[in-house]
């Protein structure tokens, strides 16, 4: 066995805020012919409403590195409890040697919750295996680009647009049972991420498989592929048709930090289609997939030293380029397109220092700056604190996946966006 660490973040789910003094307790979830076993008890959740520097076993990083018969990651259950809210568990949350693993969990008061089910007043989340270890249906092979519905269609834009949220389909498209969720874009890319591949990889790899997972997502929003079929989702969490979708599961920093980097960038086929490529993938080793990426060759491809455009290119031809979609929509104001940094002034450090000073309001471990828009040392350790809280690399600058992430928090704490938003 090998040390993963694990970081538990305790959130109103109604307001997106932190909640400060819960109690946290983490199970072993045990391999069969084992018992369960206490591994934290009581731990107490800080004014950012995380209990951090956790460590925990996990296998061997080796099992993750090639196909195997050994689970690669370790499963344990959290609970969390508090005072005037459901008692949350989360049953399955995933360990990888080596890396931090980030869980979230949404606290509801004392009231039914319609995205899980109830047992002894307790709010049960199960967390499935990783599609590479687990038994889940190949992807029924699809056309790469689709046919654009006609002007009168849903679809108006001229440009692929990074939507605010996703509306993920919890079940087969036909399903009407099936729970449809709300999930902001760059969360729903680290779920899918999560769910597919082992956070272990090599970050080229990682960067391969996030870009093709942006590209098929943004094929489905540009072409409406659902809502033109009279549906009101944008993607299904079944890996027959899309990706697979693990409602509340946690997430990897390895990962998070790829998807916080690129989660715009977007295969095309050149020269005359305008959408995003639908990038389809298989495991390559208990399905095969002709002329699409297999994630076990891009692992391999990884470990020799490929860099993303490299493995991309192998798989879905020398051809493709790499483009950026021009507006992210459902922030207040997009990156200005320079890293900000000490010494930095203008609009655009204010603005960050107007947002950084609300998320304070929330996450009081957040210093509060002077608004005038110089980006000074004091701004520049409200930034670290930040990105230390939210699993960000401790830089002190605003780079895009910082700007970003702060924009991300902004709105949920500030609740500027809308409860109905339209995709």
């Amino acid at each position: 066995m090998q040390d993963g660490f694990l970081t538990v973040s305790v959130l109103d789910n109604a307001t997106n805020r932190p909640i400060e003094g819960a109690t946290v307790n983490i199970y072993s979830n045990p391999q069969e012919g084992e018992r369960s076993s206490t591994v934290y008890q009581n731990l107490k959740t800080n004014s950012s409403g995380q209990v951090t520097g956790l460590t925990l076993d996990a296998p061997d990083i080796i099992f993750s590195q090639q196909p195997s018969d050994v689970r690669p990651y370790s499963q344990y259950t959290i609970e969390v409890n508090i005072d005037g809210y459901e008692t949350v568990v989360v049953d399955g949350t995933q360990i990888f040697a080596t890396i931090e693993s980030r869980q979230n969990i949404p606290l509801i008061g004392k009231t039914r919750c319609r995205n899980s089910y109830s047992r002894q007043n307790e709010e049960i989340y199960d967390i499935g295996d990783n599609t590479l270890y687990g038994n889940y249906p190949p992807k029924i092979p699809e056309s790469s680009l689709k046919t654009l519905p006609p002007p009168t269609g849903f679809v108006v834009l001229d440009n692929p647009v990074v939507p605010e949220f996703i509306v993920v389909h919890d079940g087969m498209p036909e399903d009407t049972s099936a729970q449809n969720y709300w999930i902001p874009f760059k969360d729903y890319i680290k779920n899918i991420a999560s769910s597919e591949i082992y956070s272990t990889w090599p970050e080229q790899t990682i960067y391969a498989n996030v870009i093709a997972i942006v590209s098929f997502t943004l094929n489905r929003v540009f072409t409406e592929w659902y809502r033109n079929k009279g549906y009101s989702f944008t993607i299904t969490s079944t890996t027959a048709f899309d990706h697979k979708f693990i409602y509340n599961r946690n997430f990897f920093d390895t990962i998070n930090i790829v998807v916080d980097n690129i989660f715009n960038t977007f295969i095309k086929r050149p020269p005359t289609s305008r959408q995003p490529l639908l990038a389809q993938y298989c495991d390559g080793k208990k399905s095969q997939c002709p002329n699409q990426m297999t994630q076990w060759g891009s692992k391999d491809l990884g470990s020799q030293g490929k860099d993303y455009e490299s493995i991309l290119r192998y798989f879905y031809g020398e051809e493709i380029t790499f483009e950026k979609a021009p507006i992210v929509s459902g922030v207040p104001v997009s990156f200005p397109g320079d890293t900000l940094q000490v010494g930095s002034t203008g609009k655009y450090v204010k603005t960050i220092q107007n947002q950084l000073n609300a998320i304070s309001k929330a996450y009081p471990s957040i210093p509060k700056v002077k608004e005038d828009g110089i980006y000074n040392d004091a701004t520049a350790e409200s930034v670290k604190t930040f990105q230390e809280i939210f699993g960000l690399p401790k830089s002190g600058v605003v780079d895009f996946k910082t700007w970003y992430e702060i924009s991300r928090v902004y709105v949920a704490v500030t609740k500027i966006a809308s409860l109905n938003p339209t995709i």
